[in-house]
């Protein structure tokens, strides 16, 4: 099992390193999460000795378990499902990244929960770029509103954006939502909003 996970963690990393010099990009600037929701202890573990850094889970009661059984691992917890405001006080004690903020009530929870553990929460602002009524996020023309309020939060910090596309089976057709989230980036990056980093895009996945 642990050569399989390290055979097809490389293959995957072989296919974004490619993809990554065909556009003229750094490989190393694409960061790579392996979802490890509903997947055991061991074999996430497995995956972090195959070289997974950055983890990703979608139920905070499941992470919970997960994350203490793999504690003292080097890698990266992320929160990448919808978070509810009554959980915030333990993502902030289990997550390094949180993907999904796409509320002021819910960052307002999460600052005053890592406010009071004295931490500086990253967070991804969720936007549903493909405007789905199935899919969470800010839509798109209030992000930069939702944005500037919670810029003002001392406890959290926006590294970036996240959204998720619709599926296609061919993946050409999800590359104008990318597109369009880069922009929506750009853009926001010009308003030089005080405390803004900026830097992270969270929006591919597996079969793109």
């Amino acid at each position: 099992m642990p050569e399989r996970i390290q055979n097809r963690l490389k293959r995957v990393k072989d296919r974004i390193r490619e993809a990554a010099v065909a556009c003229g990009r750094d490989p190393e600037t694409v960061r790579l999460v392996a979802v490890s929701k509903t997947v055991p202890a061991d074999r996430a573990l497995a995956a972090i000795k195959a070289g997974a850094a950055d983890l990703g889970e979608n139920y905070v009661q499941e992470a919970r378990e997960k994350i203490e059984a793999l504690r003292g691992e080097r890698v990266s917890w992320h929160f990448i499902g919808h978070l509810q405001s009554n959980k915030a006080r333990y993502a902030v004690k289990l997550f390094d990244l949180i993907h999904s903020v796409d509320s002021l009530k819910l960052a307002k929870e999460l600052n005053k929960r890592a406010g009071a553990i004295d931490k500086a929460q990253k967070i991804l602002i969720q936007v549903n770029i493909s405007g789905e009524q199935t899919k969470s996020g800010i839509e798109t023309e209030r992000a930069v509103d939702l944005i500037r309020q919670i810029a003002s939060l001392e406890s959290l910090t926006i590294c970036g954006l996240m959204t998720m596309p619709p599926y296609f089976n061919a993946p050409d057709k999800v590359r104008p939502y990318f597109k369009a989230l880069k922009g929506l980036r750009d853009m926001i990056r010009k308003e030089a909003i005080p405390g803004l980093q900026m830097t992270e895009l969270s929006m591919g996945m597996s079969g793109d």
